[in-house]
């Protein structure tokens, strides 16, 4: 049968303007870094976009590398964009990175243009479309001039490639280099994509998140729930199926005695708030209002679904979030943080 979405999708989600741009991002995003590979079935895959998609969830984010395979999840969207969501392609934000190793050689990570340029006519083609409405530099590279990589992403606005652009784990110092270098080209720089969690607040202590208020940029931070360790997953165990086990890009040393006691604690509060773990720790983070979007990753629809019942309560006490803090430490999961420490 086909699938007709859901009519009362627009009703059920919070939209954001993201920055001082036009455009408006749902409070919660769907990210496909992780299991939208080959590893996966397709049906799980389209099972999990439909239901965020039936939820008001109209953003989808990608990566030149995200797979297994390296572009596997470009090419599993890309058929359901032919297919299941045919014809709405309009009521769809679609964004895509380069940065990270895609292909052997010198051409094929980093910030050059060659490479910018290249990989995004790539994720074009394995989508199946004529632009992406964002394309990110997905991290700064220490090699190239940041005046090459941010002409690189002009480029794919000028040329119809992409609508806007933003960058990903750039430190407050290279965001600002790199704004006012987009915006003497008068480039439609709008977004940043940092890590940030109770467990990774590398953002407030660096003032990045000041400095795109300042700026007039949207935020959408990904990993808002640690890679998973900020749910009812690792409360008692290890589960045999998840990410830490599986020895992926959550390493099991990130399950130290602190950071369990520190997330049991964080559970109880949450607890008290009427909410599970994922939800207050989507509420946290969107809790200022100087971030546009949380982006979620999911393995299966009841998460998408839990992850959306943050939105029915965002509101914090003072002492709630006194006694956060308590708990809200930095856990050493930020697997990012070579990165930011580069662009300092």
């Amino acid at each position: 049968m086909k699938w007709t979405p859901n009519e009362n999708r627009y009703e059920e989600m919070l939209y954001n303007r993201c920055g001082n741009s036009g455009l408006h991002l749902p409070a919660i995003s769907l990210g496909l870094w992780q299991n939208f590979g080959n590893d996966v079935s397709h049906s799980r895959k389209l099972e999990i976009c439909k239901t965020a998609f039936d939820l008001g969830i109209t953003h989808f984010d990608l990566a030149n590398n995200y797979g297994p395979p390296p572009g596997s999840a470009e090419i599993a969207f890309g058929k359901m964009l032919r297919e299941d969501f045919a014809g709405l392609r309009d009521e769809l934000i679609i964004s895509s990175k380069a940065g990270y190793e895609m292909w052997p050689g010198p051409y094929g990570e980093w910030g050059s243009r060659k490479y910018i340029v290249a990989s995004c006519d790539q994720s074009l083609k394995r989508l199946g479309v004529d632009y992406v409405d964002i394309f990110y530099s997905h991290r700064f590279d220490p090699n190239t001039p940041l005046e090459e990589t941010m002409m690189a992403l002009d480029h794919l606005v000028t040329s119809g490639r992409a609508l806007y652009v933003g960058i990903s784990s750039y430190s407050a110092k290279k965001t600002k280099e790199a704004c006012s270098i987009l915006k003497s080209l008068g480039t439609p720089f709008i977004i940043h994509q940092p890590s940030y969690s109770m467990l990774n607040r590398w953002v407030e202590s660096d003032g990045l998140l000041d400095t795109l208020s300042t700026l007039g940029l949207g935020t959408i931070v990904f990993s808002p729930l640690a890679q998973g360790m900020l749910t009812n997953k690792y409360l008692t165990q290890v589960p045999e199926n998840s990410r830490a086990k599986q020895g992926t890009s959550l390493s099991q040393k990130f399950l130290t005695e602190e950071n369990l006691y520190n997330i049991n604690q964080l559970n109880e509060i949450a607890a008290r708030r009427d909410q599970t773990l994922a939800q207050m720790a989507i509420s946290w983070v969107l809790r200022k209002g100087n971030v546009t979007s949380a982006l979620i990753g999911a393995s299966k629809t009841e998460q998408v679904i839990d992850c959306i019942g943050a939105l029915k309560n965002l509101d914090f006490t003072e002492a709630e979030l006194n006694e956060i803090d308590k708990y809200a430490k930095d856990g050493g999961i930020n697997i990012w943080r070579q990165s930011s420490e580069e662009t300092s």
